[in-house]
């Protein structure tokens, strides 16, 4: 069995010092850790981490060995103006629509994001996956890192 990738932006990774996300986020980073899931972050990703507090940038540079970096070419910022232009997000949340480009076109099999506005979004998650397709790529699934997490079996 393949092991399945998750893309990730840099709201998990500033999740697991916000009271309200860090059991998640510490939870997803953890079954990285243990070889359950891969990671693939994207130049977007770095850029923004390197404006984060020192916490968030300790944890990525921690996380360096389990990483993929999906480079920014020509053809996810060809994908993430396609998102753009088709009004899922402004021009101004266009690093928003680069993520979900990078990580379409870097295979990721999901995007974990805490990103409610943007990213994992009801609506935006349609709207995306429908341009995706309509330009050649498969869709992909958007969860929260709430929703990746493993559960221990209720008996």
């Amino acid at each position: 069995m393949r092991l399945q990738s998750a893309y990730t932006d840099t709201s998990v990774f500033g999740g697991v010092f916000d009271d309200e996300f860090t059991v998640e986020s510490r939870a997803f980073f953890n079954l990285v850790r243990q070889g359950k899931l891969g990671l693939l972050v994207s130049d977007i990703s770095r850029k923004e981490n390197a404006l984060a507090p020192p916490s968030v940038r300790r944890l990525f540079d921690e996380m360096l060995p389990f990483l993929q970096v999906v480079l920014v070419d020509e053809e996810v910022l060809r994908l993430r103006d396609a998102y753009v232009a088709a009004g899922i997000v402004s021009e101004k949340w266009a690093d928003d629509a680069g993520h979900v480009a990078a990580a379409t076109i870097g295979g990721a099999d999901l995007i974990v994001s805490w990103n409610f506005k943007h990213i994992a979004h009801f609506d935006k998650i349609r709207q995306y996956n429908a341009i995706s397709v309509m330009n050649g790529y498969r869709g992909i699934d958007i969860r929260s890192p709430a929703e990746v997490t493993e559960y221990e079996n209720e008996e």
